[in-house]
């Protein structure tokens, strides 16, 4: 069965309390601009975004991704052509109207009502990429394509299936094709007998809500709202922060692992930025956000455990339930700007310095190696040493961390954002041109060792390498859709006029793409300014996730829940991650 949401308490914390609301500051620093002497950058990720966009229309136009290697293509999100979708909101920024208008009519044929590969549907993945990519692509041509609306809402009513009985929680992936199990039709998709992780569960809310607004159908809202609440109000070890593993089937957390990094991120950046987005709700979710980041200060960057003994980087450790781990991720360093956004909405100066000293630590790792590109995880140490979890260092990793301040555990750059996204919020806050030389040095570094020529010596795509410490190494054959949706709209956006896109008129969903808040004003208040802490005990199960049990009439639920939406079926299903998940490292981080 289902727990109940537990209710909460509050108690003042040491860091971060306040005595009554918030009142809320603006993010952006206030008559920013790019200084002249950067004016050709942004010219260069624009080239770089039609060489790559370009090379997946020659060789992959119409599939999820191309295999800039083999010049092929690839169908990991279900074959609904995840590169077009999720590339839309970065050709309209620039200005790219053709494109836009071709992937317009693109989009207004797909059919979302099934899967055109055997995989499951991943509910987190298909709300980042497509019902975002779709929400924001309407948004920003004026409201003006009704079928991007559509086709969003024909996304959100089959994922609606994942809600299985009387819980808040929903399952993480579904089965749309019948003939991937029985060969005969269904009415509906099956959930499947999946684990699940806070991410996953936590990371609806902005694209729900926005599909709310303009449909006006509060159910989506208030799915989206209720799983992430559930979340929040768990039983806990530390205030704010749950384990990484939950089980949909209970609603309880699997295991003790503590991380801001793949496996629970955007459940941690989505509540400020929801917030942001409703003001209705900026109590529960802007509380449970300032819980987090305070716990986050006293255990998981704790001066003597997370700052390296070479060159005092501040880094967020992982928790794995009874030590400190000292190790971080590429994936993990999205925490410096979410908690620049955050501190400066909360106007909170401690919060705020912090987001630059993570920013600072994650640059680090782009600047100290051979192709100047960071690499997908590494680990460091501090004066209580160096546990990671895993294999001891060896001689070489000891070697480099002794002039770098940090090792590296895994070589590989899959074409990922964060460190370039926190840099964004980084320039936009400060305005200090430091993070516009790091922009630049990064596209440097991606035209030379990212780019591959075709064969007739013309502009290619852009492939991830697999050991960033190596200017020879070898190409990763997949070029994900979030190089398109993020790492190149990051780029171009850090050097784009500052007013265009502001941070005080638009959020970003953890795939990029921009959706629009109420203007920021001075005036604004995000939370009670109190900690919030759960009256409820720290409930964990270990191993695998228990088997689904059948729940009769879901269908009722979930038709009542979303008009137009067909009865969903309840079954068993394998139970399967895919590798290509934006998260893929989630359960991983645990054992390194």
């Amino acid at each position: 069965m289902i727990l109940p949401t537990p209710t909460l308490l509050f108690a003042l914390g040491a860091f971060l309390s306040l005595p009554s609301a918030t009142l809320g500051g603006l993010v952006q620093k206030q008559g920013l601009a790019v200084p002249p002497a950067y004016g050709s950058h942004q010219g260069e990720v624009k080239q770089i975004f039609l060489d790559s966009y370009n090379a997946y229309k020659k060789f992959a136009d119409g599939h999820d991704d191309v295999s800039p290697v083999s010049q092929t293509s690839s169908d990991g999100r279900n074959g609904w052509g995840a590169t077009i979708i999720d590339a839309m909101s970065t050709m309209k920024i620039m200005d790219l109207d053709d494109l836009f208008a071709d992937a317009v009519k693109f989009a207004s044929n797909i059919d979302f009502s099934k899967s055109q590969t055997s995989d499951t549907v991943s509910v987190f993945e298909t709300t980042i990429r497509y019902l975002g990519g779709l929400l924001s692509a309407y948004e920003l041509s004026g409201k003006q394509s009704q079928q991007l609306l559509d086709k969003a809402k024909e996304v959100a009513d089959k994922m609606a299936h994942a809600w299985v009985g009387v819980g808040c929680l929903f399952f993480a992936t579904l089965i749309y094709s019948s003939e991937m199990t029985t060969g005969r039709k269904i009415a509906s998709p099956m959930v499947t007998s999946t684990s699940s992780n806070i991410a996953e569960a936590g990371t609806l809310t902005l694209e729900w809500a926005k599909l709310t607004q303009y449909t006006g159908n509060t159910t989506y809202k208030a799915l989206a709202e209720n799983a992430a609440l559930h979340i929040a109000n768990l039983g806990v070890q530390f205030p704010g922060l749950p384990a990484q593993g939950i089980d949909p089937s209970t609603g309880l957390s699997v295991g003790k692992y503590i991380t801001w990094g793949g496996g629970s991120d955007s459940y941690f950046e989505y509540l400020i930025k929801y917030a942001r987005m409703d003001s209705s709700v900026s109590s529960d979710f802007a509380d449970s956000w300032r819980t987090a980041v305070d716990s986050s200060i006293k255990v998981l960057r704790k001066v003597e455990s997370c700052t390296s003994t070479v060159g005092d980087h501040v880094y967020l450790a992982d928790y794995d339930g009874s030590k400190i781990r000292h190790v971080s991720s590429h994936l993990a360093c999205f925490h410096g700007g979410n908690w620049l956004l955050g501190g400066q909405l909360l106007n909170n100066a401690t919060i705020v310095d912090i987001g630059l000293e993570l920013t600072d630590a994650c640059w680090n790792t782009y600047a100290r190696t051979a192709t100047q590109i960071g690499p997908e995880v590494f680990a460091f140490v501090s004066k209580d040493g160096g546990y990671t979890g895993g294999s001891p260092q060896s001689a070489e990793q000891t070697a480099f961390y002794e002039q770098n301040g940090f090792y590296i555990t895994a070589a590989d750059y899959v074409l990922r954002p964060e460190v370039l996204e926190s840099n964004f919020y980084a320039w936009r806050v400060t305005g200090d041109d430091k993070y516009l030389d790091r922009a630049a040095s990064a596209i440097k570094s991606f035209q030379e060792y990212l780019s591959i020529k075709n064969a007739d010596g013309t502009a290619g795509c852009y492939a991830g390498i697999d050991d960033v410490n190596n200017k020879e190494s070898s190409r990763i054959d997949d070029t994900e859709s979030f190089w398109f949706a993020e790492v190149l709209k990051y780029l171009y956006l850090t050097f784009d006029d500052p007013s265009r896109y502001s941070l005080d008129e638009y959020v970003f969903n953890t795939e990029a793409h921009p959706l629009k808040v109420p203007s920021g004003t001075a005036d604004a208040t995000y939370g009670t300014g109190k900690l919030r802490k759960s009256n409820t005990p720290f409930e964990t199960t270990t191993g695998s996730i228990p088997a689904v049990s059948p729940i009769p009439n879901i269908g009722n639920v979930v038709t009542n829940a979303v008009g137009g939406v067909e009865s969903a079926v309840k079954t068993g299903g394998p139970n399967r991650r895919s590798r290509r998940s934006k998260h893929r490292r989630s359960f991983a981080s645990a054992s390194l």
